[in-house]
């Protein structure tokens, strides 16, 4: 199979949580413990950290590696979802795994994920312990899918575990109210691990402290310990919370004598797009009008990107807006702006929202927009329509963004 066969056979053969939804899901480890049997273990062969959170673990995860790899560690790491191409998610010092990699790794074990009907996020989470494995790495920030206590990448024992925030995400999966989904996300706590929690929240801070107490763990609230939060390339107000929660795991390798001076954490924070290769954070893509991208898409994300929209300075607001087929309206409505003029788009997936839907729902409200085919004409006509003084938002999920980066 060439490059693009193997992918094909990838999304088409296995359910993949994020394209197909709740049929993709699977509330159980066994296939990774079969999968990692089969590999050999390759995840006992470098050490690791394991990162969770509803919003800001990607960025987290970024961050850390670009600070490690600033230090001169060799850094693996694993995230998702990818927006370009999938060999995103695997990455060692910025550089994505390559495609013979791929093609040799879905080759070797076709047979093995067929008869035990592994799942996308299964293999795939192999394929990522295998490359860092067999490269040698230093150290690995693994990114948790979905979840934590039953997410696939739950097989590692880290150096650090962090916990970026809880929201109300996912709750099909993990919960309706923040505790319940705390508890799940805080099934990543490890036996005397320490664990970084980013954001301090009523709701949450005793289930986690409690979990912490459990496992006899150390547990830090990054937002209580760290005072200053450092410059990084990452814009957006949203990235101090992430910032301090990169800061105090660093802080916590410290500790463990990893060699990471303040110049390699000032560094790391401020090469985090050079060293890593982030995309669709905060990216702005033009400046006149001056456009702007970003992966934020639930609750949280979206108040802190509004409120960092409201609070530049600009004409006219124009959003180009899609999501998916599983995301709840209502919890997000209140949150954007009547004043802007929307581009209502359906992203490229099976799991993308009708845009017929999607335009009706607004209107009703009294929000003002037109309906598109795609992302790309939705994105044409904003830039079509907009001034030089305007600014135009692009966003609602992250296969929007992926589709006009």
């Amino acid at each position: 199979m060439t490059y693009q066969d193997t992918l094909n056979w990838m999304f088409s053969q296995l359910p993949m949580y994020q394209r197909q939804g709740k049929s993709a899901y699977k509330a159980d480890l066994s296939n990774t413990h079969l999968l990692i049997n089969h590999l050999k273990n390759p995840h006992l062969n470098f050490k690791s950290i394991h990162v969770a959170g509803t919003n800001g673990k990607g960025s987290t995860s970024h961050m850390i590696a670009s600070v490690l790899q600033e230090a001169g560690y060799k850094v693996g790491l694993y995230t998702s979802p990818h927006l370009k191409d999938f060999r995103e998610r695997i990455k060692i010092n910025g550089q994505v795994v390559s495609k013979q990699f791929v093609m040799g790794f879905i080759k070797r074990n076709k047979a093995f994920f067929e008869a035990n009907q592994l799942s996308f996020f299964e293999m795939t989470v192999g394929m990522a312990f295998e490359y860092f494995s067999k490269q040698k790495v230093d150290i690995a920030i693994i990114e948790v899918g979905l979840g934590g206590r039953l997410d696939s990448t739950n097989v590692i024992t880290p150096e650090v575990s962090v916990i970026t925030n809880i929201g109300l995400d996912h709750t099909q999966f993990l919960g309706n109210t923040l505790e319940q989904i705390a508890t799940e996300k805080g099934g990543i706590i490890k036996p005397q691990i320490p664990v970084v929690i980013g954001e301090t929240q009523t709701e949450t801070k005793d289930v986690f402290k409690k979990l912490a107490k459990q496992y006899s763990s150390k547990i830090v609230f990054a937002d209580k310990e760290v005072k200053v939060a450092l410059e990084s390339d990452l814009k957006g107000i949203y990235q101090s919370k992430n910032i301090k929660t990169a800061i105090q795991a660093i802080k916590e390798l410290q500790l463990k004598d990893y060699t990471i001076t303040n110049s390699n954490l000032k560094e790391g924070l401020l090469k985090v797009v050079k060293n890593t290769g982030l995309l669709g954070r905060w990216q702005v893509l033009n400046t006149h009008p001056k456009v702007v991208c970003d992966t934020g898409h639930n609750k949280e994300g979206l108040t802190y990107l509004m409120k960092q929209i409201s609070e530049e300075t600009f004409q006219d607001l124009h959003i180009v807006f899609g999501v998916v087929n599983d995301k709840d309206l209502n919890t997000i409505i209140n949150l954007l702006p009547k004043h802007a003029t929307y581009y209502f788009c359906k992203p490229d997936i099976s799991r993308g929202l009708s845009v017929k839907k999607l335009k009706t729902f607004f209107n009703e409200l009294g929000f003002k927009g037109k309906a598109y085919k795609s992302v790309k004409e939705a994105y044409r006509a904003a830039c079509n329509n907009s001034s030089p003084e305007d600014f135009i938002f692009v966003g609602g999920s992250t296969f929007v963004v992926a589709e006009i980066i």
